[in-house]
């Protein structure tokens, strides 16, 4: 018996551009995560006594800022030496944009496999062969998989590899291969990297996604890290996944139908705040918290918007005791009374439905004389690219939501008029 690590897209000391911007951001925490992560792995491979590590590409995050990343990594990697741990990567998209790597020394424990064909590199004490291939350029369309050699008689074969696979949403189509593509190959073990999210995408053989080790921003929720992947002496498989992320990102969607004050909004905010905060396990949360459902209180909570943020910000900082940061509040919940309106005579009716007009007709807005391209103009480019999305309808959309409730509120005096 014996076990291995899968791991994959570590990408060592990811710029996060734009981070800066956000209130009260822990800046310091979110830019070692990645580092952070990367000690935990060894910590784990050393802990387990692990027969081999592999990284299935993007350890990188393209050109380096200077060889810090780069010696970071090689100090992991000489732990591994150290423990008698040998280290398997291929390079991937991200890898192959890096100019520096090629001028950087690894130790004698780390294979790096080859950019210009696939090979394969045996383990003879354990009956091993490990198939793999290095991007050559960052923009590789080509099916690699369909080069990968055949799979070596009387041994356990595992194929490395860095690709979309079939197509994954926000992944660009690197390496495109089919599960059939993998399968010809009678490999035991496919340990795939590129994208983000975990993914077993076939039981026998087992072909499998280990995700990245560590959430970057709020598209990247939830436990991070590496598989476990054990070998018994009947060559039978078995994978556990390790959380390995330091920082853990989420998205509270809490449910305010039929909330009817903010203290009861602030109540139930609370709750899924501790909740998520126990299952991060002692980690760092990074919190968006959507807040959704039919409620009379919906048009107090626009209306007193800046209370509400503050006020769930406090909440935050006082359950967390330091240790959960609020990225974002996004406010979509509905007005039952706005609803069931009739809306065919009164004044607010006519209001409402011209807002619900320029929701559905963008042209609207410029009969009405509405040209956001002047004000787009007069914004500075890092503010414009985080908050105005005029392109997007249904950010705008819901920007014209909250601009109805916030005049509605007014007009008929229930709100504070900041």
């Amino acid at each position: 018996m014996f076990q291995f690590i899968h791991a994959a897209d570590i990408h060592l000391d990811s710029p996060l551009k734009g981070l800066e911007q956000y209130q009260d951001a822990p800046t310091q925490i979110i830019r070692t995560a990645p580092r952070d992560a990367l000690v935990q792995l060894v910590d784990l491979a050393i802990e387990q006594r692990v027969a081999f590590v592999l990284i299935a590409g993007d350890l990188y995050d393209g050109d380096w800022r200077d060889f810090n990343t780069g010696l970071f990594f090689v100090r992991q990697a000489q732990r591994l030496r150290d423990a008698g741990i040998p280290l398997y990567l291929i390079s991937g998209n991200h890898d192959a944009a890096n100019r520096m790597t090629r001028s950087l020394q690894l130790p004698d424990n780390v294979t790096l496999f080859s950019a210009t064909q696939a090979e394969t590199k045996l383990i003879p004490d354990l009956d091993v062969a490990i198939h793999g291939q290095s991007f050559a350029t960052a923009a590789t369309f080509d099916n690699l998989a369909q080069q990968y050699p055949v799979a070596q008689s009387g041994c356990f074969n595992i194929g490395v590899l860095h690709t979309c696979a079939t197509g994954s949403e926000g992944h660009e189509r690197y390496a495109p291969c089919s599960l059939e593509d993998l399968k010809a190959h009678n490999y035991d073990y496919w340990a795939l990297g590129h994208i983000h999210n975990r993914e077993i995408l076939c039981e026998d053989p087992l072909i499998a996604f280990s995700g990245n080790i560590q959430g970057r921003h709020i598209r990247e929720t939830g436990p991070k890290g590496c598989l476990l992947v054990t070998v018994d002496d009947d060559r039978r498989l078995s994978t556990e996944f390790r959380a390995l992320d330091v920082l853990r990102w989420e998205r509270a969607t809490v449910n305010l139908s039929g909330a009817r004050s903010l203290e009861e909004t602030l109540d139930r905010v609370s709750t899924e705040i501790e909740t998520l905060l126990g299952q991060a396990e002692g980690r760092y949360l990074a919190l968006r918290i959507d807040l959704q459902g039919t409620c009379p209180v919906h048009t107090e909570l626009l209306a007193n918007r800046h209370q509400l943020i503050a006020e769930i910000r406090g909440r935050a900082v006082d359950i967390g005791r330091g240790e959960v940061w609020i990225e974002k509040i996004k406010i979509q919940t509905a007005d039952p009374v706005q609803i069931n309106r009739d809306i065919s005579d009164d004044a607010l009716g006519e209001i409402h439905q011209l807002f619900e007009q320029m929701k559905s007709n963008p042209e609207k807005l410029a009969e009405l004389g509405c040209d956001f391209s002047k004000v787009s103009q007069k914004i500075p480019a890092s503010v414009k690219e985080s908050t105005l999305r005029l392109e997007d309808r249904e950010w705008f959309n819901a920007l014209l939501t909250e601009a109805e409730s916030v005049l509605m509120s007014r007009l008929t005096g229930k709100g504070d008029n900041q």
